[in-house]
């Protein structure tokens, strides 16, 4: 039994793990929640109308004693957890509509979501999906909708400045956990964008009267807040079906990126491709892993082969948007279990929040049973300054098993990245990189590509 460090914000319940089960204690605090949760049965509407993650009531006496309390939920456990600051514009997108529609849904029952936060939302492949059970409150009337503000800066204000600025908003997201303010993004959108009337309400004005409020004291403020109007039901429904009118319209802009178009543009030719797929769709039948990294998945072919070969579950990284917008896309209209992230490999996701503990960096996230790595290892080695060596232990420490496609630098994809700058890179060989993964894995096979000097190296740990 593990308490999920994240979840000390709520002190009705706290989250742990159990082997391999989410079970949510419920604390004395919100027993009354929980008891309105079984009698109006919204928990089961909300899960059927999917909404809401898989949760049930536990009746296990046992295991109430071993967590003193009178009530337990056990969710359905998540894949991978994904972090808002590692989704595609897309993601973002479909995470804001979804929340909004779920709220939406409670509102017209009586009851209401008592935050806004993204990290309330998982994606299962390209669904998303909300895990906190206990954001589910009853709606009184007249209450006004206390997560608007977190809703502009985790969801809205990213959208915003996506769109209208193409200004990739992941690293920027990363740096503050509660994600972009009012403030920061008024200032950086034109006269023009910013009386757009669901920017200008939504995030100009709170912006400007969140400024003034700092020049105001205590008695002024306290009349403020004395004064605040209350939204009726209806009032609060146009508000969020009005913003989820704008989010639905706002697209990013089809601009240009490097490795948008490699499944189309790239060195191989037609059977050198074919090459590549069946050794993926060769290593994936026989290994059969449960769920599978894809480093520098590009736009997600070969997750799509390895999940039709017997794979039960793909995360696929990549650095490029555009890239990460087709292989999102290519997800959710073909229905894949798979799931697309941002990555900057030479800067992952860390350790961050409350004593670093509130979200956890990729590595402490990583139980893959498989990782593969085709075509990537060259941009760490070659454009990064990787040491082959630490690159190694990088692949090996995501998965015990795996395919690495080694690109020697007489390939014509290094010597364009080599063109521009001076060749530093003494110790990068084959020979080299052969010797290093023997010392730390057992070489199950080498796999030549015809026609080319790139080797896919098939490994297995040593235990």
């Amino acid at each position: 039994m593990k308490k999920i460090p994240g979840s000390f914000r709520d002190p009705a319940a706290t989250v742990y793990t159990l082997e391999n089960r989410i079970i949510r204690k419920i604390n004395k605090s919100g027993n009354k929640k929980i008891e309105l949760f079984i009698s109006s049965k919204i928990l089961e509407e909300s899960i059927n109308e999917k909404y809401l993650i898989d949760s049930w009531i536990l009746e296990d006496q046992d295991l109430k004693k071993k967590f003193n309390c009178d009530y337990l939920l056990e969710h359905k456990k998540i894949p991978f957890i994904s972090y808002p600051y590692e989704w595609s514009f897309d993601q973002l997108k479909e995470a804001a509509l979804h929340h909004l529609d779920f709220n939406i849904f409670l509102i017209e029952k009586n009851f209401q979501l008592s935050d806004a936060t993204a990290y309330n939302i998982q994606f299962i492949g390209s669904k998303p999906v909300f895990i906190d059970a206990m954001s589910i409150e009853k709606y009184e009337e007249g209450s006004n909708w206390n997560g608007h503000n977190q809703f502009c800066e985790q969801f809205l204000n990213p959208l915003i400045i996506s769109s209208r600025k193409n200004i990739f908003y992941n690293n920027w997201y990363r740096g503050n956990i509660e994600g972009i303010s009012n403030t920061d993004t008024s200032k950086i959108l034109s006269w023009y964008q910013k009386f757009n009337p669901t920017i200008f309400f939504n995030v100009i004005l709170p912006s400007y009267f969140e400024n003034n409020n700092k020049t105001k004291n205590i008695s002024e403020l306290k009349l403020l807040k004395n004064n605040k109007k209350n939204f009726n039901k209806s009032s609060y429904l146009w508000l969020l079906k009005s913003l989820k009118k704008f989010i639905s319209k706002i697209y990013k802009s089809n601009e240009k990126t490097f490795w948008k178009n490699y499944d189309v543009d790239n060195t191989y030719s037609t059977e050198q491709f074919e090459i590549k797929k069946n050794i993926v769709r060769d290593f994936i039948q026989k290994n059969k892993p449960k769920i599978l990294c894809d480093l520098g998945c590009n736009t997600g072919e070969y997750s799509e082969i390895s999940i039709n070969s017997g794979s039960k579950y793909v995360v696929g990284f990549d650095y490029d948007q555009g890239a990460l917008t087709k292989s999102y896309l290519r997800s959710k209209e073909k229905n894949l279990d798979f799931l697309s992230l941002y990555l900057d490999a030479t800067n992952p996701s860390s350790n961050i929040g409350w004593k670093q503990t509130e979200r956890f960096g990729l590595l402490e996230r990583c139980k893959f049973d498989a990782v593969i790595a085709l075509a990537f290892e060259h941009h760490l080695a070659i454009a990064k300054n990787i040491p082959l060596n630490s690159l190694i232990d990088w692949f090996i420490s995501i998965a015990p098993k795996g395919l690495i496609e080694f690109v020697p630098k007489e390939d014509e994809t290094v010597q364009i990245m080599l063109k521009f700058r001076k060749d530093i890179f003494s110790d990068y060989t084959e020979e080299i990189f052969q010797n290093i993964l023997l010392k730390k894995t057992k070489i199950i096979k080498i796999h030549n590509i015809k026609n080319t000097q790139r080797k896919i190296y098939e490994y297995e740990k040593i235990l």
